[in-house]
């Protein structure tokens, strides 16, 4: 069995009928939140659909992860606002180009394993912020424009039409699998309460009515194939620079949201996915989608979840569901248009609710504080910032410093005299910057005999902080006329002090060297 899925792995099984019929959901899942997020970004709805379209089909052929789900997304809409504003599209499609090109760099080196020194605490974090900024998103829907232009929340009969018709899709989303699985849930629910508001003629807010009431000027999703286009920017020294920051986040906020949402379809899939393949993939897929009118992407946490609540495993629903995008913006851009929003909307607030990790709020009182600050730290800074990168690299820093707390304070000495008359410190625990203060408590050098030994065998010299602390400590009984031996260090322990050699002059009690017989 190969560690990672192939290209394509025909050994794999794959339901035709599931793939083909999830990918059709997810696509018209994908519509109106493209259209949202190039909004958000302040850019035409098209960079958002042809993003969604090209990003989506080159992750699901090259990516390290079937069936997850890639295309235009709000927190790298959130990044390239204001370069946006300042400095029009063009500059963004170049700075797409670029944050590409980091992406594929960290892919090669081989940086996606990193994403193993996220805890538990800040993928809980993440996942429940996340959550909740996908169901916060939904309540826009709920508003419609009054007679002064202003967004107002709706009343009467059109906000009973739109609960109701929420309820019903997610009612069918929930209840349909307990019936059959012939067919994916929350397409049943779209097309579900597509049939009743067309044949009922309900006057409810379609995809439409939501490109009306967004004010751009922009009434409809139609347009043709991804246009080739180099972005028209100077290449000059200066606008390399002023893109540059951009393109940093914009890669790093697409690593991060992408490897995170990565490891979570490994977890409800029970599979196993390359993180550095996946690198790759979204780097070229930024590549490419900056050459052809794209506003840049990453992993779509929301999307990836319904197609694999769908039961789709394989490529080939990622790649139905970036196609099928790209038909309904070149031909069917009339009919998406009057999907109603509230089918929409039950779905992906049915997504927010199965994408929020419940087992988190029923172990709060089985978890460590510092692990309960860690997790609400990173959904408060993931529901008001929407910065995900920073959220979870907050989330980490804060992790790391407990975790050093805790190591610096678990350092203890086993003492002993030998019958030669030498003073034994057996050392416990990691010797590091946090700990170097305790360390040194233990010892009582004016009452120490002339030979003192400090053994590490259970212990570790972690960084130079510790080597500075045990030169010191030789240091101190040199002064009083006593000579220190390091005993059982490890390879990489003796390294450090030998890199050090100029700097500390430590005496080390090599350890004696056993010659195995072996049968010839």
């Amino acid at each position: 069995m190969k560690k990672y899925l192939n290209l394509f792995d025909f050994r794999q099984k794959v339901n035709y009928t599931t793939e083909v019929l999830s990918g059709l959901t997810v696509a018209l899942a994908l519509v109106p939140e493209a259209v949202a997020f190039a909004f958000l970004a302040g850019l035409n709805p098209l960079t958002g659909l042809y993003a969604a379209f090209s990003i989506g089909l080159i992750t699901s052929i090259f990516g390290g992860r079937p069936g997850m789900i890639s295309g235009a997304t709000g927190a790298i809409a959130i990044v390239i606002v204001a370069l946006a504003k300042s400095h029009g599209v063009e500059y963004i499609f170049a700075t797409v180009v670029l944050a590409g090109i980091i992406q594929m760099l960290a892919g090669f080196f081989k940086l996606g394993k990193f994403i193993r020194l996220v805890p538990q605490p800040v993928m809980f974090g993440f996942v429940n912020g996340l959550a909740i900024v996908i169901f916060m998103s939904q309540l826009s829907y709920f508003k419609s424009k009054g007679a002064d232009g202003m967004m107002h929340w709706m009343t009467g009969t059109p906000q009973l039409i739109m609960v109701g018709l929420v309820l019903l899709s997610m009612l069918i989303i929930w209840g349909l699998p307990k019936i059959t699985k012939a067919i994916p849930s929350s397409l049943a629910a779209i097309l579900a309460v597509f049939g009743l508001v067309f044949f009922l003629d309900i006057d409810t807010p379609n995809v439409k009515d939501i490109l009306v009431q967004m004010d751009n000027g922009v009434t409809s999703i139609k347009g043709g194939f991804p246009p080739f286009h180099i972005p028209a920017v100077d290449f000059t020294w200066a606008n390399f620079i002023l893109i540059l920051p951009y393109a940093v986040i914009v890669a790093a906020v697409g690593l991060v949201e992408s490897l995170l949402t990565l490891n979570l379809v490994d977890e409800i899939t029970e599979t196993r996915g390359s993180g550095n393949k996946e690198a790759v993939a979204q780097g070229l897929a930024n590549l490419v989608t900056g050459f052809f009118s794209g506003m840049g992407g990453c992993a779509m946490i929301g999307q990836s979840l319904i197609n694999i609540s769908n039961g789709a495993r394989a490529r080939l629903s990622g790649i139905v569901a970036s196609l099928m995008l790209l038909v309904f913006v070149m031909f069917g851009s009339s009919l998406i248009e009057q999907v109603p929003i509230a089918a929409l909307t039950g779905l992906m607030i049915m997504v927010a609710i199965g994408t929020f990790e419940w087992v988190s709020v029923r172990a709060l009182n089985k978890m460590p504080k510092h692990d309960i600050f860690v997790m609400f730290v990173v959904i408060l800074i993931t529901i008001f910032m929407h910065n995900l990168a920073l959220a979870v690299l907050i989330g980490v820093i804060i992790s790391a410093l407990v975790f050093a707390w805790e190591s610096a304070k678990r350092i203890r000495a086993r003492k002993y005299i030998d019958d030669d008359g030498a003073k034994h410190y057996e050392i416990f625990g990691p010797l590091f910057f946090g700990s170097i203060r305790v360390f040194t408590e233990k010892f009582d050098i004016k009452n120490d005999p002339d030979e003192v030994i400090i053994d590490f065998k259970e212990s570790k010299i972690a960084d130079m902080s510790a080597i500075e602390a045990v030169n010191k400590l030789t240091e101190r009984y040199a002064k009083n006329g006593k000579r220190v031996h390091l005993r059982h260090l490890s390879a990489d322990c003796r390294t450090l002090l030998a890199n050090a050699d100029k700097l500390i002059d430590v005496n080390i009690m090599e350890d004696p060297t056993y010659k195995v017989a072996v049968d010839r």
